[in-house]
């Protein structure tokens, strides 16, 4: 009988066609999940203009989303720790899909806030799981940069709403880049097909030979035999409540990725909801502040991938603090006058530090957690992070409101971006010292 760490195989395997497959199916429900999520920043001009919003109610409208999306991700990240992350997923994948299509029928404020809420629930659920997911079957050497490629998928989406939304709108209405969101749900039975359970869940359930035929691919070099006894060291537990997040001193570590995740996802949603409109406001006509939107995500792509590949290298967090110092330097001068080759690169700046960092944000909260509770970590840190979400839109409404110079609305957009940098300066430094714990601990023990 042998006995397999499950980790060592996982961590060691060589990039092959498996991590391809769940590279592109987890890529793939982000770039859905992003298109459903930006959208509402490409329609606000035109929903203004036919409803008569002003601007605090189109940032009360742009944060219910954002409010269905912290319940959601705070109710399905610990959830699929117990039914499972492809279950997880699968739900999601049809609560924001279906609403988002819905949203093309909405014939008043009320009646499109009802499905922006419901499709919330779903996009902010299926984050963490995506995530928990891929870190999970990800080589140990490339983690980082694996996540990050995923996670760029969201940006992708983002630059399609933006995309088609300068095609599709002004010849079929706003209503129209709702329809396309019915892609996922066309696309869900392959999903379910292909999308590997966690190994971890399947261990708890004790579905062994499942397990180690999934290990197999994972690592072809690997011949699993029915006596192999697989061991994993965090698959014992049985649902982890929320209070072990801060245990093993792990509680000051968590409180900075939520205050990280919060002032983070506050500067994503005030830029993706506000951007067009500020711009419109400066002068420029729907195209081009389509484009912004365009180009700010387009920005997060090199962001996520590039701090990736400098977090697998360097170190990840301390990677996020510098991230985040120029965040909040690229959008302070976005508030100035700038030639327009130099408005696109400050642009794309701040999607790659912004958005990028989000999803840097994510891979960090899932190497810090173990799998046991990192569905739990990860569903929690967004959640809290909503918070951050909803208050975007919001401020955006209420400083576009008072009419405050352009400016000012930038300087405040990014203040947030100073906290965060020095929230996971904290972090690293945290870290750094429970790793000299660790080592000071086990030195007895190698002696």
């Amino acid at each position: 009988m042998r006995k397999i760490d499950v980790h060592e195989v996982i961590d060691n395997a060589r990039f092959n066609r498996f991590h391809w497959m769940v590279l592109f199916w987890c890529a793939l429900i982000i770039i859905f999940d992003g298109y459903d999520l930006v959208i509402y920043g490409v329609v606000l001009p035109m929903l203004m203009k036919e409803w008569g919003l002003s601007p605090l109610q189109a940032g009360a409208l742009g944060s219910y989303a954002l409010f269905g999306m912290m319940f959601g991700a705070l109710f399905f990240g610990p959830l699929s720790d117990k039914i499972g992350r492809k279950k997880a997923i699968t739900l999601c994948v049809m609560l924001f899909s279906g609403f988002t299509v819905l949203n093309g029928f909405a014939r008043n404020p009320t009646e499109f806030g009802l499905c922006r809420f419901i499709a919330g629930l779903g996009i902010g659920g299926v984050m963490p799981n995506v995530v928990a997911l891929m870190n999970e079957y990800a080589p140990k050497k490339i983690r980082s940069t694996l996540v990050a490629i995923m996670f760029s998928g969201y940006s992708v989406g983002g630059m399609l709403s933006a995309g088609l939304g300068i095609v599709l709108i002004p010849s079929f209405g706003w209503q129209s880049v709702f329809y396309v969101a019915v892609l996922p749900l066309l696309l869900l039975p392959l999903i379910m097909y292909f999308l590997p359970e966690s190994v971890g869940f399947m261990l708890r359930q004790g579905r062994n030979e499942e397990a180690r035929h999934v290990l197999e691919r994972v690592d072809p070099a690997y011949v699993a035999l029915a006596s192999d006894q697989l061991h994993m060291s965090e698959v014992k537990g049985t649902g982890t409540p929320v209070l072990q997040l801060f245990r093993e001193g792990r509680a000051l570590r968590t409180l900075m990725l939520w205050l990280a995740f919060f002032c983070c996802l506050l500067m994503v949603y005030a830029l993706s909801s506000w951007l067009p409109k500020l711009m419109a406001n400066a002068g420029y006509s729907l195209g081009s502040s389509l484009s912004f939107l365009l180009v700010l995500n387009f920005g997060a792509i090199f962001g996520a991938v590039g701090g990736g590949v400098l977090g697998d290298k360097l170190n990840l967090p301390r990677v996020l603090a510098v991230f985040f110092v120029v965040a909040a330097a690229s959008i302070t001068l976005l508030g100035f006058n700038s030639p327009m080759p130099v408005l696109y690169l400050l642009i794309a700046l701040a999607g790659a530090t912004t958005i990028g960092s989000q999803i840097l944000l994510y891979a960090c909260a899932a190497q810090f957690y173990s799998m046991t509770i990192r569905s739990t970590g990860l569903g929690w840190a967004s959640g809290i992070g909503r918070n951050g979400a909803i208050v975007g839109p919001l401020l955006g409404g209420a400083l576009l409101g008072i009419s405050l110079p352009l400016q000012l609305n930038f300087m405040a957009f990014a203040l947030p971006g100073a906290v965060a940098a020095l929230a996971m300066t904290v972090f690293a430094i945290s870290d750094q010292r429970s790793a000299k714990g660790a080592v000071q601990t086990l030195a007895p023990t190698s002696a």
